[in-house]
């Protein structure tokens, strides 16, 4: 009996180290997270104020490239948060409208262009778990654009059920079987939260599942129409709400999207999104990636902007601060005649790129302070 008693013990001492060290290797990855996120945001910041100094277009289109893949870098980070229970998104204090949840869930990934959203639907995400919800559909628009030919589209729609709101993520890529069906379902079960089977390959459902669980959402796949996988995603009726202000022209986030290439072919017009209705004469001639409309705690921007363009913050070195100073530089794009029209200099090529971006991008009003 003693001996039991001793060996029981020591059992019980070897699970309880096992416990703390398992405590202590969470919160490292945590702390590891923030560390990363915060170096995102400082990258971004110093990218957008040299996106607003230079005037070269092909030096504009490079600085986008990193802008994009910083973001997506950032996008990873906000994951790692996720996964370990650390805090990983900000609080708008009003609701988000479907459409910049869903344009700033496609910036987060690099097949933007090849996403097509058809939604009319003007309902709107509560401000605490607009970032949750954007996240959960970053991470099943780019499973979907992965497991997809590079040429497919991957089509989103937006369906209003007595239950809530119904987002169906469908592509034309592999097929998944009943038992991958099955083992998908249960990685963003809201029931399951195990994550000792986690793989590389389903790092992205483990998240969907902790978000899900966070914010109420309901994720369930199934064979799609089109020959691929369909994702269905549900939001409650806690979290959605109809827009409180009238919208006006929609914009694409600025999303950290596929970068585009460093140089184009002269009449290259970029293509953000089909959806789109932009002013043929305010397009550049280079492709833009599209801009992180991250609602991360530290990466990326929001859904919808302030005056500034961008979320403000209490501490720290902010992407809105980076941005009001950059404004401050650029001057307004004067229409010369003559000969002028005929030879644009490039600072005027210049703010017709930027204002293209500007006049893509959806307002959206200042998420609550949460300065980590």
């Amino acid at each position: 009996t003693a001996r039991l008693t001793a060996e029981n013990a020591r059992l019980k001492a070897r699970a309880a180290r096992a416990e703390t060290e398992r405590s202590a290797a969470l919160t490292a990855c945590a702390n590891a997270a923030g560390r990363m996120q915060a170096l995102a945001t400082s990258m971004l910041a110093d990218l957008r104020e040299m996106e607003h100094r230079h005037t070269s277009e092909d030096v504009l289109a490079d600085l986008l490239h990193l802008d994009h893949r910083t973001a997506q870098a950032g996008r990873l980070a906000d994951s790692i948060a996720v996964l370990t229970g650390a805090r990983s998104g900000r609080r708008w204090a009003k609701p988000i409208v479907m459409e910049s949840v869903l344009r700033g869930a496609m910036g987060r990934i690099s097949g933007y262009q090849r996403v097509r959203l058809h939604s009319t639907s003007d309902v709107a995400v509560s401000g605490h778990a607009a970032e949750g919800v954007m996240h959960a559909l970053a991470e099943l628009l780019d499973n979907a654009a992965n497991f997809s030919p590079p040429t497919a589209e991957v089509h989103v729609y937006v369906e209003e059920v007595p239950a809530g709101i119904v987002v169906t993520v469908e592509d034309s890529g592999l097929v998944m079987s009943d038992v991958q069906l099955r083992r998908a379902e249960r990685a963003v079960s809201a029931d399951d939260a195990d994550l000792t089977g986690l793989t590389g390959t389903r790092l992205g459902l483990a998240v969907v599942g902790r978000l899900a669980r966070k914010h109420g959402l309901t994720v369930s796949f199934r064979p799609s129409a089109r020959g691929g996988t369909g994702a269905l995603m549900m939001l409650p009726q806690e979290i959605v709400t109809r827009a409180t202000t009238p919208r006006t022209t929609p914009e694409p986030a600025p999303a950290a999207s596929a970068p585009a290439p460093a140089a184009a072919p002269a009449g290259t017009e970029p293509e953000p999104v089909h959806t789109l209705g932009t002013d043929p004469a305010a397009r550049p001639s280079a492709p833009e990636p599209m801009r992180s409309d991250s609602a991360s705690e530290t990466t990326g921007n929001l859904p919808k902007f302030g005056e500034s363009g961008l979320p403000k913050r209490s501490r720290g070195r902010t992407l809105a601060a980076a941005e009001a100073r950059a404004r401050a530089t650029v001057p307004e794009p004067a229409r010369e005649t003559g000969a002028a029209e005929d030879a644009p200099d490039p600072k005027a090529r210049a703010a017709r790129f930027s204002s293209f971006r500007n006049a893509v991008r959806p307002d959206s009003p200042p998420p609550e302070d949460s300065s980590r």
